[in-house]
């Protein structure tokens, strides 16, 4: 009871407004219990901004962490991933020139050439030309003594003169026995073997006019001549040395001519080159000791189709040379000019991969991509390679590719550096004014004969 009748006297208490004692006008009870209510809306109203504003920040720190924490996870993402591709340096093609040459090789020989042997057996008696005389046709170069054919020339022509004495026997015979026959003196018969009598002497006869004929040739063969104009190459016969007829592997040869005042090479022509040969083109012709003095030669045959060995065409060029400037035998480079209009590039040779399809080079995309194209080469420079086909002058092309590279494989790229030119080496120091003309000359054996 006392507990409900404390809440009841509490409630009554707060209903009831409480009157000063010393107060005439009692006071309105809103304004004695409560506060003023606009005041108590702003103070509302601030703290309702003030812990939106606390969450704000809140949140954005949080984001924000969590942004930072995405771009971090993403660049080592991203640095791991370049730490995983392949570090390449790569190169451009550049143009080549607009004239163009192929470089080949051939050897010079002369228009006629020829290695003489002995036609007869026998022994050199002497030898009249000796290497780097000139000769003109029918010369005479050596003697060959042939005693054998000799002695078979002589029996071959006394042979003959029995053969000529029984024919002359058979026709005298033949003569009467038609004066006979016509007497009625002899039968036909014999009439008839008279006749084959005086035929068979006279075959025999040919026959020995024949070998008498052969026996001359021979004993004639032991005069080596020159067959043209020319000069001699090579000698190889002495004085009492034992020749044999033919011209066998076993066989040495005599001498060898050739004619050095035109000469003619064959050079072999690679088919993709076919078509810029012709007849009538002129070439150049050079020396490897001599490159700075070339000569001219002009293309006189063309062979009509391609060697299927060799995958090239055969042409033959002629060479005037009567200045005496090249020797028969000499190696040369033909330069024969292209006319093909075709533009090449010219790319660095490690910059190829050869494989079971051909050659072909890895080329960089603009997503960073590998690409293995192959193409068609043409002219190997040394330091270049002609590309007819295959890439262009804007694709980025990888240095050095290896083996193991893909179609498709991401790669870090990055332009190699332009090759500079090879540095002057330094001049030499003046030679003191003691120093002669000729000690520029002396050799390195000279040298260290001086020093010795």
């Amino acid at each position: 009871m006392s507990s409900h009748a404390f809440t009841h006297a509490d409630t009554a208490h707060l209903a009831l407004p409480v009157l000063p004692a010393d107060s005439a006008h009692p006071v309105p009870p809103t304004h004695q219990a409560h506060p003023v209510p606009h005041q108590a809306g702003r103070t509302l109203r601030r703290a309702r901004w003030l812990g939106l504003s606390a969450l704000a920040l809140l949140l954005g720190g949080v984001g924000l962490r969590a942004y930072v924490n995405v771009a971090h996870a993403k660049s080592v993402e991203e640095r791991t991933e370049r730490s995983a591709l392949r570090s390449v340096l790569t190169t451009q093609a550049r143009a080549g020139q607009g004239l163009r040459t192929v470089a080949l090789p051939a050897t010079l020989r002369g228009t006629n050439e020829a290695a003489l042997y002995a036609r007869t057996n026998g022994y050199v008696q002497s030898w009249r030309k000796d290497i780097g005389d000139k000769v003109k046709k029918g010369d005479l170069l050596a003697l060959i003594d042939t005693p054998e054919v000799d002695q078979d020339l002589a029996q071959a022509q006394a042979t003959q003169e029995q053969i000529k004495a029984r024919l002359a026997l058979a026709q005298s015979s033949l003569a009467r026995w038609e004066g006979l026959r016509q007497r009625d003196a002899v039968s036909q018969q014999e009439l008839d073997e008279r006749r084959a009598a005086q035929q068979q002497a006279l075959a025999d006869l040919a026959a020995s006019q024949a070998n008498v004929r052969r026996l001359q040739q021979m004993h004639d063969f032991g005069r080596i001549t020159a067959p043209f104009d020319g000069v001699v190459v090579r000698r190889n016969v002495e004085v009492g040395a034992l020749v044999a007829a033919g011209s066998a592997a076993n066989t040495k040869e005599l001498f060898y001519l050739a004619q050095s005042d035109a000469l003619r090479l064959t050079v072999a022509v690679p088919q993709v080159y076919a078509a810029d040969v012709a007849v009538g083109k002129e070439v150049s012709i050079k020396l490897l000791e001599r490159p700075n003095a070339p000569g001219k030669g002009q293309i006189t045959r063309v062979s009509g189709g391609v060697d299927v060995a060799t995958r090239s065409v055969q042409v033959e060029v002629s060479l005037d040379n009567q200045r005496g400037d090249f020797l028969p035998g000499a190696y040369v480079e033909v330069a024969l000019p292209l006319s093909s209009a075709a533009k090449t590039l010219l790319l660095s040779p490690s910059a190829l991969q050869f494989r079971q399809d051909g050659a072909q080079v890895a080329v960089v995309g603009e997503d960073g991509k590998v690409n293995l194209r192959p193409v068609k080469l043409g002219r190997d420079l040394g330091r270049a390679v002609e590309v007819i086909a295959g890439i262009s002058a804007k694709d980025a092309v990888i240095l050095n590719p290896p083996d193991t590279m893909e179609e498709g494989e991401r790669v870090l790229a990055q332009k190699a550096p332009d090759e500079k030119p090879a540095a002057k080496p330094p001049a030499k120091p003046a030679s003191s004014p003691q120093a002669k003309p000729t000690d520029a000359a002396v050799g390195p054996a000279a040298a260290q004969g001086g020093r010795a």
